[in-house]
């Protein structure tokens, strides 16, 4: 594939900013308020990445994303834990019997500055433990150099590594600069074979933004239209209230549709946001805020 700058439009950033401010006036009627705080709630991968992890932590996690408030009846599950690859074992055997996912971070996390063989290897490792899910990063550096097409032929190799899992690519987009290199990242992720395009590690800043997402999403939309396949988007790191989530659906409708609003072609990359929904769902059914006391600390 000859891959040059020309294969991605260019970005009217005035306009992108002048549509998100249009969509985030938007707002969600109290009917349809829990049907929408319940959706986000499962669309979260729900997140350990730091360097502390540990078995026990890894439990604890997978413990919240199946019981995420007994006491409170017909909440979805989340769409799935997202670990460490030396974690994605423990993982897969406390959310067995259960719908939930298992992804794991891969390729030298969160730089991806390592060798292709590295990277493979450590992607293979992940399938290999259990993972439904590999999130991997792309040589962002290589990308600023204009080498487009080293950065679509480490994603090819890591799809063919993945096998039957699904690849998120993630973008870094703080790391991008422009709306330009973001629409252009997301166009040669997808043609290079991603399932999911992804904003961010969550450990650069600025992470997930409104416009950001918006640019990602009108490629996918672009992307289904000549193509025929449809790609899902994790916007990830930053966004840890409902307010905000919910700004994020009103975006996603209002691009791709309603097709699009389901956990199989959208994610949320966070933890604390589950908190934050399940406090709002609990206040739209009960007219009560609970303390935070009521929820575990992730």
């Amino acid at each position: 594939m000859n891959i040059t700058r020309s294969l991605s439009p260019v970005i009217d950033q005035v306009g992108v900013e002048e549509r998100i401010a249009r969509l985030q006036t938007r707002s969600i009627k109290t009917a349809s308020k829990v049907f929408a705080l319940k959706l986000a709630l499962s669309m979260i991968d729900l997140t350990t990445l730091s360097g502390d992890d540990t078995p026990g932590k890894v439990r604890q996690l997978c413990a919240k994303a199946r019981h995420l408030h007994n006491r409170l009846p017909g909440l979805p599950q989340v769409a799935a834990v997202c670990v460490y690859a030396p974690f994605v074992g423990i993982a897969k055997q406390q959310l067995a019997g259960s719908d939930i996912k298992v992804a794991s971070v891969a390729t030298a996390f969160p730089s991806g500055q390592s060798t292709l063989q590295v990277k493979l290897d450590e992607t293979r490792f992940a399938v290999g433990e259990g993972a439904d899910e590999v999130d991997m990063v792309i040589s962002r550096g290589e990308f600023l150099r204009g080498n487009y097409h080293y950065v679509f032929d480490e994603i090819q190799s890591i799809k063919e590594a993945c096998g039957t899992a699904h690849l998120k690519v993630i973008l870094e987009t703080g790391e991008l600069s422009t709306l330009d290199n973001i629409r252009l990242a997301s166009d040669i992720a997808m043609h290079a074979g991603a399932d999911f395009i992804k904003t961010s590690t969550g450990k650069i800043q600025p992470a997930a933004t409104l416009p950001v997402t918006l640019v990602m999403l009108e490629a996918i939309r672009d992307f289904y239209y000549a193509t025929g396949r449809k790609i899902g988007m994790k916007p990830a790191g930053g966004i840890s209230n409902a307010k905000l989530a919910l700004q994020y659906l009103v975006v996603l409708r209002e691009t791709l549709g309603e097709q699009w609003l389901t956990k199989d072609y959208f994610r949320f990359g966070a933890s604390s946001l589950a908190n934050d929904l399940l406090m709002q769902i609990v206040k739209q059914e009960t007219g009560v805020y609970q303390s935070m006391d009521y929820f575990s600390k992730d």
